[in-house]
């Protein structure tokens, strides 16, 4: 009798022991519910009256915890389930804040493996970087030398008045050039020699020039503008914008605690399919069917992005694509992470009469152009007036804190 009851048992047991075990998914979704169950327990606790039960002595008297270093005390349970999720809530925004801080060293150590030449690329300087707030590239040719003398003229000082600059507010300015291509050095190499030579105000680029070819010239530039310099903010600007470097600054020092920042007046433009036309995009199939526009990227007249941002491109240029436009090339490599877009309107204004009003309303712009140009029509002639028009005044990026 006592075998022949026992058999169903076995059997049983046998057939339990058969089944598929849980998954991972299953064993980790019933955690997840007995863990908020907890929490909504918990939460209930304290809608219990204290002398409900029949242990007067020990509900009046509770368990009690300390409630921080001030040493206040509260009963358990006394938390609401909305505190609780508060609670849950604080602790995600700490653990995503600790994962970008993360990410954020993990830049900074690619970057100093990068110039040591241990991380698998090539060292452009040999020497520590130097520290500064910005360093800005403006962007210039072979043949803008009236152009590069106009700015000298208005916002970009000169000699000892750029160095000190660099010196006491952190603020690098540089002429951004590659070389000819011509075997040997040509005669416009030779030039651009004896015009840095009397100068000191250039960056040169192993890069050959090209008009076809800047979004490779703005991947150098931020290759070698990162290991010469180790800065808040790279800047990129066209030799026939007129800039104020006070507001540039100031601006920039608002976006100074926040991790990748890409700063510029946002645009997004038709994409050009048609040969022969103005920033014509061979690539255009890559955007989608014909009259499609790109992606909202900053204009190419000047942008600024922040250190960790061009560390990136720094680390991962040799594998970043390069399309037709430069601007649209630093706004596909940056499309893809977690980059805070700023749309600065200040950066793109028109010039006289618009910047002028906006001076004389208190709204000094950062930068001035004509949009019809892409830059200040005929800058050589007109840049001296603009300034004098726009500009912030020389003592202004001196006032700036940084």
């Amino acid at each position: 009798m006592a075998l022949t009851e026992r058999q169903p048992q076995l059997e049983k047991t046998k057939a339990l022991r058969a089944r598929a075990p849980l998954s991972r998914k299953a064993i980790a979704a019933l955690c997840v519910a007995s863990f908020v169950a907890g929490l909504l327990l918990s939460g209930r606790v304290a809608l219990m009256p204290a002398d409900a039960s029949g242990d007067g002595g020990a509900a009046k008297e509770g368990v009690r915890v300390s409630g921080g270093c001030g040493g206040n005390k509260r009963k358990l349970g006394e938390n609401h389930p909305k505190d609780l999720l508060n609670e849950v809530s604080r602790t995600h925004q700490a653990i995503e804040s600790l994962d970008k801080a993360v990410s954020t060293l993990e830049m900074e150590l690619a970057v100093e493996r990068a110039r040591s030449g241990d991380g698998g690329g090539t060292a452009v300087a040999s020497k520590p970087p130097q520290k500064a707030f910005v360093v800005i590239g403006i962007n210039t040719a072979f043949t803008s030398r009236k152009r590069r003398d106009s700015l000298r003229d208005t916002w970009v000082p000169r000699g000892e008045k750029l160095r000190k600059l660099e010196m006491e507010k952190g603020i690098v300015i540089r002429f951004v050039i590659g070389h000819s291509g011509a075997p040997g050095g040509g005669a416009l190499d030779r030039a651009l020699d004896s015009e840095e030579a009397e100068t000191r105000d250039f960056l040169r680029l192993d890069h050959a020039e090209g008009y076809h070819e800047l979004s490779s010239k703005t991947r150098i530039y931020f290759t070698t503008a990162v290991a010469t310099w180790d800065a808040d903010f790279y800047v990129k600007v066209d030799d026939d914008v007129h800039l104020n470097l006070g507001m540039l600054s100031s601006r920039l020092a608002k976006h100074r605690t926040r991790p990748r920042v890409y700063v510029g007046c946002m645009k997004s433009g038709p994409v050009l399919s048609q040969k022969g036309v103005k920033y014509h995009e061979p690539e255009y199939w890559k955007f989608g069917d014909e009259g499609n526009k790109y992606f909202r990227h900053a204009t190419g007249q000047i942008y600024a992005i922040s250190k960790d941002l061009a560390a990136y491109i720094s680390i991962n240029q040799p594998i970043l694509h390069r399309f037709a436009n430069e601007d649209v090339s630093l706004g596909a490599w940056l499309i893809g992470l977690e980059v805070e877009h700023v749309d600065d309107r200040s950066m793109c204004c028109a010039t006289p009469p618009d910047c002028e009003w906006k001076k004389r309303a208190g709204n000094v712009c950062v930068a001035s152009f004509d949009w019809s140009c892409s830059g200040v029509c005929k800058s050589v002639d007109r840049m001296r007036h603009i300034h004098k028009a726009c500009g912030e005044g020389e003592g202004a990026v001196w006032n700036v804190a940084i």
